[in-house]
């Protein structure tokens, strides 16, 4: 079964999806959100792939080297083996500053004896959307396109440039290399200067993941959730991707296709929280600063999503030409949903402020900034939250008084009255606790369904919610108070299907839902514990984590029945969850502990 059987890898500018038989079948340049260079995974006929090809007596396995983003796939035939070693550059240059090119390089690790393969080199620029054409010059191979867009990508490589580009077999008798490049070499590649790149790559990796404490429990899962979640990070501008991908489908042969290669505030926020959390605040810090700039007027409303480079109109259209993943059509690029208005948002972004100001204290550069910030949201939420919205799951039809959204506007007026307390704003404790108390007497009031002994999706309505489950993660409540029990266990009655859990179960726009979202699935889990039943948490737990790929990677849904990789790819909401998850059921090491308590 397909199970969307990628590795992810990347350096913070852009990423690349490789198979687990080498093929790179998904690639933008030069960032993110470019065209792409490469898409077969959305067609398999036109988008274009480069692959390794090898006969059929190989064994081929696909591993990461360890604490690192550098995919390693081993071909092996008897005595003849030789390993791909695919990663895009990172390293550092300079105080603060990293080399990051839009390249991508293939090292050719020759193991032993005579191993051999063909390449089938196909890229198609610009989303395939025109010819793309591929000429063998003296240096490199360099493939164009000149359709609406002018595009051109080269290819260099110490094989025979010939024998590449015309899918002939090679014979492997020593290291070599293939490198990607968005831009012109100025100076040859070789072979030794691409094992520089790979140690010096390895080197930055194992730096950055030396700073994730050490756990007793899924070490390897949060450290490579984390490293994931690094590779969802845009360092030019702070901002954090949902997904590397497109209109991967919620479901084989629907149209719920969306692309997710922006920067949702509330996505990002959270991933930024456990982030930092795990001592990563360099991410936390450049992400903060991406929201100052964000708002430079006191009265702007924040945009529930932004492009990676601090974009705000983010026009969806539909690229008809390609077929989508297993014919999902359409193939979306952009993203209509960035003029909704989604009130959790404000919340979500105190809770992370709030969290940085009480770690880091006073102390920032923009902690003036900060304090405006956090005023304007203030005076926001203060004349906005009893007004309906679209709420977290982005409801295209009619705006409804939801739960999760309310209790988030309480968040943020609760972590406010932090905030002010740490600037010794007293005068605005007591104006602001007036307005949290209102908020949370309207929630318990008319969010509570006594038919369902539970918090609703929305005021007045019947249909249960897995986002109300945040409820108690976010302070609202107590995780024994009797109310959020209930509502954990009417939850698990009605949305939980063989331990997977739908976001809800009520019509949308485009139908009944027909996946479990990951991340619900996780809070569930969450919520289990925190409830007290962590024998029953953790049996779960330890049962979603053998869904995940073959590396341990999450995509955003998963499907009922056949418990496959469905949505966009890897997904950054699933991988925050699963870590938040696995800490729970983790204690860090005492090493770990003996230098926390040092600090």
């Amino acid at each position: 079964m397909d199970n969307l059987d990628y590795g992810i890898i990347g350096n913070c500018r852009s990423a690349a999806l490789i198979s687990k038989t080498a093929s790179l079948e998904w690639c933008c340049l030069p960032e993110f959100d470019s065209s792409s260079v490469f898409a077969k995974l959305l067609d398999d006929e036109i988008g274009g792939s480069f692959e390794i090809r090898v006969s059929t007596q190989y064994k081929i396995k696909q591993r990461y080297k360890k604490h690192t983003a550098i995919l390693i796939t081993r071909f092996e035939d008897g005595e003849h083996i030789f390993e791909v070693h695919d990663f895009m550059p990172r390293y550092v240059k300079g105080p603060s500053q990293y080399y990051a090119p839009p390249e991508v390089y293939r090292f050719i690790k020759h193991i032993s004896g005579k191993p051999r393969f063909s390449v089938h080199y196909d890229p198609r620029l610009a989303y395939a959307s025109g010819k793309t054409e591929t000429y063998v010059k003296k240096n490199f191979v360099v493939s164009l396109t000149q359709g609406e867009k002018f595009e051109t990508v080269f290819l260099y490589t110490s094989f025979n440039k010939n024998a590449v580009v015309e899918g002939r077999e090679i014979e492997v008798t020593e290291n070599g290399y293939f490198l990607l490049a968005y831009n012109e070499k100025i100076f040859q590649p070789s072979t030794r200067k691409t094992y520089l790149e790979l140690e010096r790559t390895k080197v930055y990796w194992l730096n950055w993941s030396n700073k994730t404490p050490n756990y007793k429990k899924y070490n390897a899962q949060i450290n490579r959730s984390a490293i994931t979640l690094k590779l969802l990070t845009y360092n030019k501008t702070g901002a954090v991707l949902a997904a590397a991908t497109t209109s991967h489908p919620e479901t084989i042969g629907e149209v719920r296709n969306w692309d997710y290669r922006f920067c949702w505030i509330r996505d990002a926020s959270m991933v930024i929280k456990v982030m930092a959390d795990l001592g990563h605040t360099n991410v936390a810090r450049r992400y903060l600063q991406f929201i100052v700039d964000l708002i430079p007027d006191k009265d702007e409303k924040l945009q529930i999503m932004y492009g990676i480079n601090k974009e705000k109109k983010l026009t969806e259209k539909t690229l008809d030409h390609l077929k989508g993943y297993k014919g999902s059509k359409p193939v979306r690029i952009g993203n209509a949903a960035y003029h909704q208005r989604q009130n959790d948002i404000y919340g979500i972004l105190m809770d992370v402020l709030y969290a940085h100001l009480n770690k880091f204290g006073t102390d920032l550069e923009n902690g003036e900034e900060l304090w405006g910030i956090t005023k304007g949201i203030a005076w926001i939420v203060s004349k906005h939250w009893r007004e309906p919205d679209k709420g977290i799951w982005e409801f295209r039809t009619e705006d409804r008084h939801f739960t999760f959204s309310k209790v988030l506007c309480w968040v943020a007026i609760d972590r406010a009255i932090k905030v002010a307390r740490i600037f010794r704003k007293n005068r605005k404790v007591e104006k602001w606790s007036t307005l949290e108390q209102e908020i949370r007497e309207d929630i318990l009031t008319h969010a509570w369904n006594e038919e369902k002994k539970a918090f609703t999706q929305s005021y007045g309505s019947p249909n249960l919610d897995a986002s109300v489950l945040l409820m108690e993660s976010y302070g609202f409540i107590p995780a024994r108070d009797p109310r959020f029990i209930s509502t954990v266990h009417a939850i698990e009655k009605e949305l939980s299907n063989d331990g997977l859990l739908y976001r809800y179960k009520n019509k949308d726009d485009f139908g009944l839902p027909s996946s479990s979202f990951t991340i619900c699935t996780f809070w569930f889990i969450n919520s289990l514990f925190k409830i007290g039943e962590e024998e029953k948490a953790q049996a779960l737990f330890d049962k979603v984590l053998g869904y995940g790929n073959h590396l341990g990677l999450f995509s955003e849904d998963i499907d009922f029945k056949t418990k496959r990789l469905l949505g966009n790819f890897p997904q950054a909401y699933s991988h925050l969850a699963l870590i938040e998850c696995a800490i729970n059921f983790s204690q860090k090491a005492t090493e770990q502990r003996v230098l926390e308590s040092m600090q």
